[in-house]
């Protein structure tokens, strides 16, 4: 090894060291130490401990252990034959190059039916969304079926509320948001996604409702991820601003998109060259800070 893979061998240890013992006092972490725990996890989470951190980050680990047996309860039930097979002919688009779900009726395909289904039982109110396969396969790459499960629970009723259920009504609110947010981010942006009539539906649907799993380089998907579970639904807005402002916040950036069928290719196929992971993920702390700060300035005056 040279010096500097010893380096990165030795901080990489330090930095599981660190997330090791915030498991062990998880309660005292969460609820005494979080500051730091949301910079930890801006800075990525170690990917041998990531699957344990998402899951008590989303509070899943303690939904599966007040709830034992009952997703082997919702197994065993029938299903509505309606969702079932729309799943089914879902199976095979969800990372069909991953060599959890490249073969057909495989066992990756076989826990994401599971889990897709199991969830259309335990909420028929809702029943199946397509954008819910993708979030549930990057699950199963990195936990059990059952762990999934809860966590994708918790994806469609704590961080996403609304986003999955029929009518899009949740996600076209968060849109008009997210427009007026992109109005004072990205003025450029702005003014050319309103004057080709681009509405934010258009592309926040994949975007934000994949939390970027089908967009974004799987290193960035990863370093979203992790943001996303501690700090909730900002950062899915956030990862979205900063995108725009990269694709659409010049002149020169501009010149190639003349019309909307232009943009509209470029957003739904980002060049991955174009994203760096770093430089995205400080672009989004970056963003956070300067909210985080304007937001307690802003309390301290009222007080």
């Amino acid at each position: 090894f040279t010096r500097l893979q010893k380096l990165i061998i030795i901080i990489s240890l330090l930095r599981e060291m660190k997330w090791l013992d915030m498991f062990r006092n998880w309660d005292k972490w969460a609820s005494h130490r979080f500051q730091k725990v949301k910079m930890r996890c801006r800075k990525g989470i170690p990917s041998s401990l990531r699957a344990k951190a998402w899951q008590l980050l989303s509070n899943s680990q303690e939904l599966l252990e007040s709830n034992p047996g009952k997703f082997d309860e919702l197994e065993q039930e029938q299903g509505d034959p309606k969702w079932l097979d729309i799943i089914e002919k879902d199976l095979h688009r969800q990372f069909p190059f991953h060599e959890m779900f490249a073969a057909r009726g495989g066992h990756g395909q076989q826990d994401l039916y599971r889990i897709l289904k199991a969830y259309t039982i335990y909420r028929p109110d809702e029943g199946y969304c397509q954008a819910q396969a993708p979030v549930a396969a990057v699950l199963l790459m990195h936990m059990p079926a059952e762990q999934a499960f809860w966590c994708l629970v918790q994806i469609c009723e704590k961080y996403l509320p609304g986003y999955y259920s029929a009518g899009l009504e949740a996600i076209q609110l968060d849109g008009e948001i997210f427009f007026s947010l992109l109005r004072r981010v990205c003025p450029m942006a702005y003014r050319h996604l309103k004057k080709f009539k681009i509405d934010p539906i258009l592309y926040m649907t994949e975007w934000f409702m994949c939390i970027f799993s089908r967009t974004l380089p799987w290193s960035c998907v990863l370093r979203v991820w992790d943001m996303f579970f501690c700090e909730g639904v900002k950062i899915v807005f956030r990862v979205g601003l900063v995108l725009l402002k990269q694709m659409l916040g010049s002149v020169d950036k501009l010149r190639e998109l003349q019309g909307m069928y232009e943009t509209m290719e470029r957003l739904r196929n980002i060049p991955p060259e174009n994203i760096m992971e770093e430089v995205l993920v400080q672009e989004v702390r970056t963003q956070l800070r300067f909210y985080e700060r304007t937001r307690n300035s802003t309390c301290a005056g009222i007080r």
